[in-house]
């Protein structure tokens, strides 16, 4: 039997723009079958929003905590939510 979906919304501050983060973020949603979307905030933080298995939602919340290369996350917020069935992961 498969679990139930779960639904992350996340914000990374710290040097989080300009550095692939978003793009990082969405091509390992669609490697590990997670739903939403990431978008840069105008007060330089990233927020994004992941649903699918609990399992690739918790890889993708620490893949985001580490961020890619030239990205220095100093903290990561996560608060669950209520999973909207989403589909697909887009960049915003």
């Amino acid at each position: 039997m498969a679990e139930s979906p779960v639904r992350r919304r996340v914000r990374a501050t710290g040097r989080v723009q300009g550095v692939f983060l978003r793009d990082s973020t969405r091509r390992e949603a669609e490697r590990r079958g997670v739903a939403g979307w990431v978008r840069n905030c105008a007060d330089g933080s990233v927020e994004a929003v992941f649903e699918g298995p609990p399992d690739a939602v918790s890889a993708l919340v620490d893949f985001t905590r580490a961020g890619p290369g030239h990205a220095q996350v100093d903290a990561l917020d996560v608060a669950p939510e209520e999973p909207e069935g989403l589909a697909g992961f887009d960049v915003r």
